[in-house]
């Protein structure tokens, strides 16, 4: 990125001046090293979101952002309905509520080294990844319904976990305002074999050992100590979120026109929160964020069914579970007053500091976790919100972020090469699709540490331990 447009605020600040039509200033954050590195779309990107009626404050970017579809990955905007703003679905993004859930093992790392490589075969026996996957769950009519309205909330109704696992599950594991009636039934046929499934792309199960503690008083909280294996998992809605996307920025387009709102790029394309279409959008919306939460504890309840044949005497207790790609109704003091505003997420994880009121008890002193994902070789962090100053609307980061596009690693790496390379390092990659390992090699992310170093300086959430992998099921 071009950082002559750019006015440096501080170290890992910097602000695009509100110009043209802009309603509020950008903010970026980063070190230099990683502003530079930033496509100049993401700049272009931010100065689009930035004038989208209703906005408030301003457009802000996290430090692993990279180009996206409308909203830069890594994009975070919040919106008054009182004031026109709007909802747009090119801000939250085709795979609403992916995001990530670890699990506490209570194993060591020399404990689960003496079955690596039959746990690796296990969990992928186990664990349905790649495209069209299917894990032996139907769902439709009443049931499919059932589900969206009541999310992880459902889940455990029919016995995939317990009630304890729901404290520990952004909404308390069941997003309210979920309207089925507003899911299409070419959205839901696609849903009807895909719950308890990864999917492909950057989507994974991760069995990881507690390498670092960079904070061993807040990691005690969390249940974390050195030398321990946790595990995690990332994917989201699959096929049911990406047709809600791809449905709602077709119907928005004409919406946004009828409404008078002048878009600077298509793929922005967003209806009045106060408007037929913008309430369906959210009904559906929030019928995707429960697919998702629903489908990720199904995953983790397959996990521990794999982990308590090797360790019966281990079970895996949720230590927390955060999506990415959302809106959600948050109330933030803008100028000194509460205001209720519709805060846009995409590619960002919500971070609310310690003593938030809808963090679960036992989180409130330290903050909510944020739980950042690697890329199978390079490592993953577990952070806390911190709450200062409500920075972009309490956010931080969700990943390293791609440093390069996926055509690009297939043209560097092949898959073997890159599974066997990992293998030397005592890291067990299984996946269907060596193909989709090429396209996720580690060396396609960003330096994961450059950028969780970069959010902590920037005051969005601080460092509480660093995650080594040991077995990677990739989707």
């Amino acid at each position: 990125m071009d950082t002559s447009r750019l006015t440096r605020i501080d170290e890992t600040s910097w602000q695009i001046e509100p110009s043209g039509a802009m309603r509020v200033p950008g903010i970026i954050y980063g070190d230099e090293t990683l502003i530079r590195a930033m496509d100049d779309k993401v700049a272009e990107q931010t100065a689009n979101v930035a004038s989208l009626p209703g906005i408030v404050k301003g457009a802000y970017v996290m430090p692993d952002a990279h180009w996206g579809y409308g909203f830069p990955i890594g994009g975070v905007a919040a919106f008054d309905p009182n004031e026109g703003g709007v909802v747009s679905a090119g801000g939250v993004g085709f795979d609403v509520s992916c995001g990530v859930r670890t699990l506490l093992t209570g194993l060591t790392v020399p404990e689960v080294r003496r079955v690596q490589e039959r746990l690796a075969d296990a969990l992928m026996s186990s664990i349905p990844a790649g495209v069209g996957s299917h894990s032996g769950i139907t769902l439709q009519g009443r049931e499919m319904d059932a589900m969206l309205r009541g999310g992880a909330a459902w889940a455990v109704e029919k016995g995939w976990g317990g009630a304890e696992d729901l404290a520990r599950i952004e909404e308390r594991g069941r997003m309210e305002g979920a309207d089925p009636d507003c899911v299409s039934e070419r959205a839901k046929k696609r849903q009807r074999r895909e719950m308890g499934t990864l999917g492909s792309g950057n989507h994974y199960l991760e069995v990881q050992a507690v390498e670092t503690l960079y904070d061993p008083d807040t990691a005690a909280v969390l249940g974390l100590a050195e030398g321990d294996v946790v595990v995690t998992i990332h994917c989201g809605s699959r096929g049911l979120g990406h047709q809600i996307g791809t449905e709602f920025l077709r119907d928005m387009l004409p919406a946004a026109a009828e409404a008078g709102i002048h878009l600077p790029d298509r793929e922005l394309a967003c209806a009045p929160i106060h408007s037929p279409i913008g309430e369906r959008y959210l009904g559906a919306m929030r019928s995707a964020i429960n697919c998702a939460l629903a489908n990720r504890q199904i995953l983790g309840e397959f996990a521990r069914e794999v982990f308590a044949r090797f360790f019966p005497d281990h079970p895996l207790d949720l230590l927390y579970d955060v999506s990415h790609n959302t809106c959600k109704v948050e109330t933030h003091t803008v100028d000194g007053r509460p205001r209720r505003l519709f805060v846009h997420r995409k590619g960002a994880t919500r971070a609310f500091g310690p003593a938030h009121a809808d963090l679960p008890e036992a989180l409130r002193g330290v903050g909510q976790p944020v739980l950042i994902g690697g890329s199978m070789g390079t490592g993953s962090h577990i952070l806390v919100g911190t709450g200062a100053g409500d920075k972009a609307f309490s956010s931080a980061c969700h990943g390293a972020g791609r440093a390069m596009s996926r055509r690009a690693a297939l043209k560097r790496w092949r898959g073997r090469q890159v599974v066997d390379e990992l293998a030397e390092r005592g890291i067990l990659i299984r996946s269907p699709s060596m193909r989709g390992v090429a396209e996720e090699a580690p060396g396609a992310y960003k330096d994961v540490d450059q950028v969780v170093i970069a959010a902590e300086r920037a005051g969005l959430a601080r460092r509480v331990a660093h995650l080594r992998p040991l077995i990677c099921v990739k989707g």
